[in-house]
């Protein structure tokens, strides 16, 4: 939360979990990400939420333009990273991962989306500037 006490991103996030339950719930657990993906472009079209699907996103290092890259599974309302994942469970280096990502792209909020358990799991990654 922000120092007004707002979550960062609250309507988009809701939107994007909303999607991603919607894709859950027809599909259930037991597919490659790339299934998921591809079901999540087609939710994200038929409600309308803006994204960029396996975006080439710049990485810095002290100010300064890295020639690695990170591609992105999707890009939503140009502000939120959000990685997909089908597994049972989420090793701690996938949300280590994601904090990287927004530390060196310099973004605010990445979620991180599992579509391997029964139920849909997803964990929010704020971008705590210094």
């Amino acid at each position: 939360m922000d120092s007004n006490n707002k979550i960062l991103y609250k309507e988009e996030s809701f939107k994007i979990i909303g999607a991603c339950m919607k894709v859950h719930r027809s599909l259930g657990a037991g597919f490659l990400e790339a299934v998921y993906e591809e079901a999540l472009m087609k939710e994200f079209l038929i409600q309308n939420i803006p994204f960029k699907r396996q975006l080439k996103l710049e990485l810095y290092y002290d100010n300064q333009k890295l020639n690695k890259y990170y591609r992105a599974d999707f890009v939503c309302y140009d502000s939120i990273i959000l990685e997909i994942k089908a597994v049972t469970h989420i090793p701690d280096i996938f949300y280590a991962q994601l904090k990287n990502y927004l530390k060196c792209t310099q973004m605010e909020l990445g979620m991180l989306i599992n579509f391997g358990t029964t139920s849909l799991t997803y964990k929010r990654i704020i971008n705590l500037k210094n």
